[in-house]
């Protein structure tokens, strides 16, 4: 099964930023980029996906989020 992956943990890394930084420059709760860190999310809201683009002017939404194979267990779920 496909998955959509968040690549924010990712960006934090790259730019040399904490969780709290990025929620300092996007206006994004820091709650919000916890969840987004930890790379799935049922929901993920456009416009702080365009606020990160900004924030740290990424031109390609690859380096945002990706897809990916899930195998880890039957249906792709996470139990």
């Amino acid at each position: 099964m496909k998955r959509v992956k968040l690549r924010v943990n990712e960006l934090l890394t790259k730019h040399n930023l904490t969780q709290a930084q990025l929620s300092e420059l996007t206006n994004i709760r820091q709650a919000a980029i916890s969840q987004l860190s930890r790379g799935f999310v049922s929901r993920v809201s456009i416009e702080h996906i365009e606020r990160i683009a900004n924030a740290l002017n990424i031109d390609d939404i690859n380096e945002i989020m990706t897809i990916i194979d899930d195998e880890k267990t039957p249906g792709g779920h996470d139990c």
